[in-house]
């Protein structure tokens, strides 16, 4: 198995332990959203101290406002996802922010001309279907379930930033490196988020030693273990295999969150839910070209 498959994996199971570490934490959505950027951006100082210093000075205005773009969308995708995860179960808010297969594939479509199949357009709609069986439920119940509707809007919106953020990922990375990418990214999504928290009066400090241990978890585990090594990547395999490899980490965090916090998914998530996973792994595939077989020419008999 090839570096890039294995580093996947990895970033799957750490990602999937994100949404666990979030619900363990008492602090405000937007506080552990800022936290956790800015202990991931801190890890990696040390390493672009030592090892990028040469690149970060010839990167350019044009990269680094790039750059800055990419980490106001990243923050958008934290702060309501972050979010989404107070007010909807686990299970609903992780399959909803993997949902940016359908974006990224529609875009690489209409924009970056890679064309999608038959298969792959079908794949959206079925996907788009599942979605609404998810959320059906929490649309039409009462007052509890009115919370959770807008926790489920606001996964979805976070996943369609993770997908422009993965579609920008891939062509930054052709360039530069993925320690430079990722603390850059990092480091402006942590001064956007801690200007949300300013601006909604957030409190951010003090905080409790045990909440400090769980801002910890979340940069190294499916911070520096789970999004950077996706970022890295991105260099090496499509920026849709990486997006629809996202799906084991929906699957994945149901398991922990029925194991550790006991929370069993609802019935609209059981049944739309492998039918949302469906239809990304359909919107995603891609047909693998064939190899003409040359036909070896006989040499004619006199």
């Amino acid at each position: 198995m090839r570096k890039p498959d294995w580093a996947i994996i990895i970033a799957v199971i750490a990602c999937s332990f994100g949404s666990i570490f979030i619900r363990l934490s008492d602090a405000e959505p937007l506080a552990i959203a800022f936290y956790r950027l800015l202990f991931t951006t801190l890890l990696l100082l040390p390493f672009v101290i030592m090892r990028s210093r040469d690149e970060l000075k010839n990167l350019g205005p044009k990269n680094v406002g790039i750059m800055v773009a990419i980490g106001l969308v990243l923050s958008f995708h934290f702060s309501m996802w972050v979010t989404s995860l107070e007010l909807t179960t686990v299970a609903s808010s992780v399959i909803l922010v993997t949902a940016h297969p359908i974006l990224v594939g529609s875009i690489s479509h209409f924009v970056l001309k890679d064309r999608l199949s038959r298969l792959n357009f079908i794949g959206i709609f079925v996907a788009i279907a599942g979605i609404f069986v998810l959320t059906w439920g929490d649309f039409t119940g009462g007052a509890l379930t009115s919370d959770m509707a807008f926790g489920d809007v606001l996964a979805f919106l976070a996943g369609l930033c993770a997908g422009i953020y993965i579609l920008s990922g891939r062509k930054m990375r052709a360039s530069i490196s993925v320690l430079t990418y990722a603390f850059l990214v990092y480091l402006f999504c942590t001064i956007f988020l801690l200007i949300q928290c300013l601006i909604t009066s957030t409190p951010i400090f003090p905080m409790p030693a045990n909440e400090y241990w769980l801002f910890l978890a979340m940069a190294l585990i499916p911070g520096i273990l789970g999004h950077t090594l996706y970022n890295w990547s991105l260099k090496h395999v499509t920026a849709t295999i990486v997006s629809v490899s996202l799906l084991g980490e929906p699957i994945g965090a149901s398991i922990l969150a029925l194991l550790i916090l006991r929370e069993m998914p609802g019935i609209f998530v059981l049944i739309g839910g492998p039918i949302v996973l469906a239809g990304i792994l359909m919107a995603s595939m891609r047909k693998r070209k064939r190899k003409r077989k040359r036909k070896k020419i006989q040499p004619k008999r006199i």
